[in-house]
């Protein structure tokens, strides 16, 4: 088990009885100021010679130089090996987010393809914890990529992409079916032995071997020909045109050894640093994905890539090869996600033949993100600019939005988006479920959202904003005042955004505590900038809104029917593979249903129609 040490210096920082006493073993090491906030996170081989260094060694860069001078207190952790200091280490990382420390945005699960263990397999999306029945492939840089890649599949072999319980209880042809997407297994317009065939070749062509699928087509077309079946030789000639545009459209292939292998190019323009992380599976390129990581000052790229490896393999699968642009040679991060994965990995730098080419294709996209993103931060920096102007607040970094959604006070919901360091922060939104007060009061809502959000603030959890932008008119902005009165935050700035009178885009209002409203100019960078945050917290209110209304309807609708309880709503929503089957089924159909009466059939068709 980890061993804990907490060591306090509340005067002037002394570290060498502090140093006197760490031992000469594996662990992790803390550093924080006078006010209790991290540092810094990191490893060591032998706690007592890292941490030592840190103080004396003269010549360290001005960024390890300013933390230094920052440490008020040193916590450590004996380990028992280097690897379990690792992912400590970078386990801390992710809570903590140091300030000292380079931090990557921690994505969710990357997605994969998926076909089933059904005797009709069915081809779908996935994020999560592989299980075994399934084949998985993948994973794909992002969503976009796998569904794309999906669609593709769909549309050359026509596998089925409908739930169990919607293929269970067909009864015709979908129409996915009639627009040539689907085989329709379900009602038997395919054997199983030939489905199995279309799942084999999709399989293959996932797998990286184009060449062995297109000559299993064209000898089949051939044969299909020869037998006078000419409409399965039309299929199949249509299966091989596809495929074609599939090689062209979707995949760049590798003419060597087909592997599996990520790619990762770290490149720097002035001052921003860039890793685009590429994705080869069966010698395919599966797409790109570039991140851009916070407090990268003053560290070389190197450093960069090692941390980057760290953060995110660990607790995540990983390929068997990872290709760098940069030396990389921690044999000990290579031994932990090796021992993680099962398999063994090795961390390279490619000197020759496809794998240079690779990776000079992903330094080429990371040196576009970076020119890209120094484009968008460039236009970010004048509207933040102008807006520190308008609101008097000369540093500026973070804003939080506030929106209510509702339907006629049905499924309030409330919204908390973020914007900070020239972009908005999915990761920190937040949505509030709105409860227990009068049906369409938007004043009371937001009074619940406003204080469940900042009353931890008050007790002194989560980040303070700079500004709070309120959605509203002013008697939103009284609200929020009230609240924040309430909590003791009298000092944080809001600003009321009201739509108008004409309520269109360009006419808002901004409301000022204490002041008359004002309008900006409709080319103002300072009106865009609250625009793009508004907007994000009003989608992000209504999409939540709407999921969360869609299902309090789902669940309610057939419930509110005399004579249709748990037992006979399941079998209704079974049999017809959800809300919308059952909504456009027959008495007839209705009737078919276990439990179901012919009465009761005619009174759920009247209900719902």
């Amino acid at each position: 088990m980890p061993i804990s040490r907490r060591i306090l210096n509340t005067e002037k920082f002394d570290p060498k009885p502090i140093l006197a006493g760490l031992p000469l073993l594996p662990g992790v090491y803390r550093y924080f100021d006078a006010q209790g906030n991290v540092l810094y996170v990191g490893k060591a081989k032998q706690l007592k010679k890292r941490v030592s260094s840190y103080f004396q060694q003269t010549n360290i860069s001005p960024r390890i130089r300013m933390m230094v001078s920052h440490i008020a207190r040193i916590e450590t952790t004996v380990v028992r090996t280097e690897a379990e200091a690792l992912l400590l280490e970078n386990n801390l990382i992710k809570s903590l987010k140091p300030r000292y420390n380079i931090l990557f945005r921690d994505d969710k699960s990357y997605p994969y393809i998926v076909l089933t263990g059904h005797e009709f397999p069915r081809l779908t999306y996935f994020r999560g914890t592989p299980n075994k029945q399934h084949q998985y492939f993948g994973p794909y840089p992002n969503a976009q990529a796998a569904k794309e890649s999906s669609q593709l599949l769909q549309k050359i072999f026509r596998i089925r992409t409908c739930e169990d319980s919607v293929f269970s209880n067909r009864t015709r042809p979908c129409l996915l079916h009639q627009i040539h997407r689907c085989t329709a297994p379900c009602v038997n317009l395919i054997s199983a032995q030939d489905y199995q065939a279309d799942i084999r070749n999709a399989v293959l062509l996932l797998n990286g071997r184009h060449q062995e699928v297109e000559q299993k087509l064209r000898d089949a077309m051939v044969t299909a020909a020869e037998s006078q079946c000419y409409e399965q030789a039309a299929v199949l000639r249509d299966q091989l045109r596809d495929l074609h545009v599939v090689q062209q459209k979707q995949f760049v292939e590798s003419t060597g050894r087909t592997t599996d292998a990520d790619i990762i190019a770290v490149m720097q323009l002035e001052n921003a640093v860039c890793v685009n992380l590429a994705m080869m599976r069966g010698g395919r390129h599966l797409g790109d994905k570039s991140f851009f990581p916070e407090h990268a000052d003053g560290l070389t790229l190197a450093e960069v890539a090692e941390a980057f490896i760290a953060q995110h393999y660990l607790n995540r699968s990983v390929p068997p090869v990872l290709l760098v642009n940069v030396e990389c040679g921690d044999a000990t991060l290579a031994g932990l996600l090796g021992e993680q994965a099962g398999h063994a990995v090795r961390i390279a730098e490619p000197v020759s033949g496809d794998r240079k080419q690779w990776l000079g294709m992903a330094e080429k996209n990371a040196l576009l993100a970076l020119q890209q993103r120094a484009v968008q931060q460039g236009g970010q920096q004048l509207r933040l600019d102008r807006l520190r102007e308008l609101v008097g607040l000369s540093d500026l970094q973070r804003i939080e939005c506030f929106d209510i959604s509702h339907t006629m006070g049905e499924a309030t919901q409330a919204s908390c988006v973020v914007y900070e360091n020239f972009d908005i922060r999915p990761s920190q939104y937040r949505r509030y479920n709105i409860s227990d007060i009068t049906l369409g009061d938007d004043y009371a809502a937001m009074r619940q959202a406003l204080t469940r959000r900042y009353e931890k603030l008050a007790n002194g959890e989560g980040a303070r904003p700079d500004l709070v932008l309120i959605d509203g008119g002013l008697g939103q902005l009284h609200i929020a005042m009230e609240v924040m009165a309430e909590l003791g935050l009298n000092d944080l700035a809001l600003v009321g955004v009201a739509k108008g009178v004409e309520r269109k885009a360009g006419m808002e209002q901004l409301i000022f505590p204490g002041k008359e409203a004002i309008r900006l100019s409709s080319d103002d960078p300072a009106l865009h900038l609250i625009q793009q945050v508004r907007d994000e917290a009003h989608r992000f209110a209504i999409t939540g809104h709407r999921a969360k209304r869609g299902k309090t309807r789902t669940a309610s609708s057939l419930a509110e029917i005399s004579g249709v309880g748990d037992i006979r709503r399941r079998n209704l929503l079974t049999h017809f593979g959800g809300l919308r089957g059952v909504q456009q089924a027959s008495v007839e159909q209705l009737c078919e249903v276990e439990g179901i009466s012919k009465s009761l059939a005619e009174a759920i068709y009247q209900q719902l129609h």
